[in-house]
């Protein structure tokens, strides 16, 4: 597609001088405008920059600029003047200017700043998109939950978005801790700047500090030249330390200096470097409960915990996991280019009655699986996960469910308590403790029953 250049002058002459070097030359789609009221009516047609004469006969060239800018400051105006001063050029450029030219206009000079001016806007547009994509990816529409916890989530994420304030976002493992990071920073005012994830907990300690502050050539064995660091990548946007309960005390202390002096040195070097970030932390972990045995400091406790999120457990909010289900099993449909309607109520039954230890990831990377398993156009429960399977039979039966229907032959008492022990001994891989504890039974009283009934115990 060709680029657009709107050309702004009022002496019939330039315009064909310039619309000749533009388009017949330079092979640029052009449009040419004899008033500063004319062009500015069809801004819609969103050029892709303005030659822009300074003297037009119903506005002044620098009120034109000044006005376009207040609506779309990174189109690239290229002002054009015959009087040659050097304070209009310099206020031009002061307000926004791409650059300035005095007639008569440098041909090569004027192509070479085109070229440079539509390749900086054509790159702006491209992150401009980018960024567009990762605020809806990133989106409150796209964390899903009804649930009122969730809702106080939202809000207290709200609140945090346009500011500095550290955030502490605690919650188990697969909560989404990342997501809402990434939430605030791509919802937030640093949203064009870099959002840099660090996880403590994958990096091998003995490189940490190296990973977050840099280091300088010839610092250590193997360092054969300069690195920088993540908080030297993250000036100007955010920083996400996740599972920041790993830090060994040395780096903590150094987190702690960042935070209140907004400053570091690279490992092996002396020069201070300033960082203007913006630290979000994440924890699995009771940072109180380190803090009270002496493995985290205090001080870097209360300056990350300045505004504390903490996210629930999905077994906490169980409403959520029927909406989850059908938000995953669309996504999934449109990227493995499936159709699957749903999910069938003997299976939605277990799902919604299993406690999801690794929460919404758990969730997610089973609707993945169970998709990927499915002969159908729904998810039975044929193709779950053991565990869920498992979980929901002992569920089943600590509810004090029935064992027995209309169909069930009747047993003697005492062949079923004999099949009442093989059972648990058999469920608790042998172990005799396990088993009694299941039963409800003393230690003594299962080793009589074991020996009376003749039943072999296999440890596994």
């Amino acid at each position: 597609m060709e680029k657009l250049i709107f050309i702004v002058d009022d002496e019939q002459s330039i315009l064909k001088l310039l619309t000749h070097w533009v388009k017949n030359k330079w092979k640029y789609e052009v449009k040419t405008f004899e008033s500063a009221t004319e062009m500015l009516n069809n801004l819609d047609e969103n050029p892709d920059l303005i030659l822009l004469d300074i003297m037009l006969p119903d506005m002044n060239g620098i009120d034109v600029l000044r006005s376009i800018k207040k609506t779309n400051q990174y189109l690239p105006i290229i002002m054009l003047s015959a009087q040659g001063s050097i304070e209009i050029a310099l206020e031009s450029l002061k307000i926004g200017a791409f650059d300035y030219f005095p007639k008569p206009v440098d041909q090569n000079r004027l192509e070479i700043a085109i070229k440079n001016a539509i390749q900086n806007y054509t790159l702006h547009k491209r992150v401009k998109l980018l960024l567009s994509n990762l605020q809806k990816e990133y989106s409150f529409d796209n964390i899903v939950s009804v649930d009122k916890k969730m809702n106080n989530v939202f809000s207290l994420v709200q609140r945090v978005l346009n500011n500095d304030i550290t955030v502490l976002i605690q919650g188990e493992s697969g909560t989404g801790k990342e997501l809402i990071a990434k939430a605030i920073h791509f919802n937030g005012k640093r949203e064009a700047k870099p959002f840099v994830v660090v996880n403590c907990a994958s990096i091998p300690r003995e490189l940490l500090e190296s990973e977050l502050f840099g280091h300088e050539k010839g610092s250590f064995t193997g360092a054969i030249q300069r690195k920088i660091g993540k908080f030297e990548m993250a000036n100007g946007g955010t920083i996400f330390l996740d599972e920041i309960a790993e830090l060994e005390m040395s780096l903590q202390a150094k987190i702690l200096r960042v935070i209140q002096e907004k400053q570091f040195e690279r490992v092996g070097g002396n020069e201070v470097i300033k960082t203007d970030v913006r630290i979000l932390s994440a924890t699995n972990k009771d940072l109180e409960k380190l803090v009270a045995n002496g493995e985290f400091r205090e001080d870097l406790y209360f300056r990350l915990n300045s505004f504390p999120i903490n996210l629930p457990p999905l077994r906490e909010r169980r409403e959520d996991i029927v909406i989850l289900i059908d938000h995953f099993i669309k996504i999934f449909n449109t990227k493995m280019e499936m159709n699957i309607a749903g999910v069938t109520p003997k299976a939605l039954k277990l799902l919604y009655n299993y406690d999801w230890p690794g929460n919404v990831r758990e969730l997610e990377n089973t609707i993945e699986r169970a998709m990927i398993l499915s002969d159908g156009n729904k998810i039975n429960e044929e193709t779950l996960p053991k565990q869920i399977l498992k979980s929901n039979k002992e569920a089943y039966y600590s509810n004090g469910a029935n064992l027995f229907d209309m169909d069930t032959p009747i047993l003697p008492f005492e062949k079923i308590k004999e099949q009442a022990i093989r059972h648990a001994i058999k469920v608790s891989g042998g172990n005799i403790q396990e088993a009694a504890r299941k039963l409800d039974l003393g230690r003594a009283t299962i080793y009589r029953l074991i020996e009376k009934y003749n039943i072999e115990v296999d440890k596994e």
